[in-house]
């Protein structure tokens, strides 16, 4: 039998996120929306795929994954502020925010978007929802967040785009807060921590999206994450995902908004 790396490694806590309970009483979630009919917008033809695949990877991770499709924005907030306030937060150990859908560069589209104005979600309000002020029971804790969208509209020549342009190519795209903690000593504490946000690409450029395959960067992601998540913390992975990519020009997922003062392990098995 193969013994685990990790089994006789020490494990310095400060650097590195706990788990909290055994895999058989901790209840992980993550939340997944994707967007795929929009009413003004193109289908983004092959975005089934990447639920498929993105999920099989979650479950197999030991989350249960909470799946919502073809929401507005505010749709959206609303289901993010119900996820947020799921009890099996408290039990758990970490979560994962992904969300699909068209983009631009001031967030994401809804379903009734026209453009950049119109029916789009901030990605200021993923952090808001999620913080340390507005999700407590998830403080401490590790919050991946996996954004697959449009930046922008740069184009690059081949597949289809996550972007909003309606004339695409015949293969159609894709202030300071003391939260009040609730324990016996209020003690002061960043309002954003833990967080750490792979996004699929850099600014003002498109993610490229197969209508068979899915989108390249969930693809390549759930590669990494199958083949290296049992030896690798969290960025590096989000290394990994980003190395993948130099075959590809077109495109390179980069880390944002990351906030995660130790090293995250999914120690996959235990």
């Amino acid at each position: 039998m193969i013994t685990p790396w990790w089994s006789s490694w020490v494990w310095p806590p400060a650097r590195i996120y706990p788990i909290l309970l055994p895999r058989e009483t901790r209840t992980r979630r993550a939340l997944l929306i994707c967007n795929t009919e929009f009413e003004h917008l193109r289908q983004r033809e092959g975005a089934e795929v990447d639920v498929k695949e993105i999920t099989k990877l979650l479950e197999g991770l030991g989350y249960r994954v909470d799946f919502h499709g073809n929401l507005t924005s505010q749709e959206m907030v609303t289901v993010m502020k119900d996820f947020a306030g799921h009890k099996d937060h408290l039990t758990s150990d970490s979560t994962f925010l992904v969300f699909m859908s068209h983009g631009r560069r001031t967030g994401l589209c809804g379903t009734k978007s026209r453009d950049e104005t119109t029916d789009i979600l901030s990605l200021d309000t993923i952090y808001e929802n999620f913080n340390n002020k507005h999700c407590k029971a998830l403080i401490g804790k590790p919050k991946v967040v996996i954004i697959q969208s449009c930046r922008g509209d740069n184009r690059g020549a081949v597949l289809v785009s996550d972007s909003t342009i309606s004339e695409m190519p015949a293969l159609s795209s894709d202030s300071m807060n003391t939260p009040k903690l609730q324990c016996k000593k209020i003690r002061l504490i960043h309002l954003e921590s833990d967080f750490a946000t792979l996004y699929s690409s850099t600014p003002d450029t498109l993610s490229w999206r197969s209508p068979v395959t899915g989108s390249i960067f969930i693809q390549r992601l759930v590669e990494q994450f199958r083949s290296h998540a049992f030896n690798s913390d969290l960025q590096e992975l989000f290394r990994k995902v980003q190395r993948s990519f130099e075959d590809f020009p077109r495109q390179l997922p980069t880390q944002e908004r990351t906030t995660m003062l130790r090293k995250f392990y999914l120690f996959p098995g235990l």
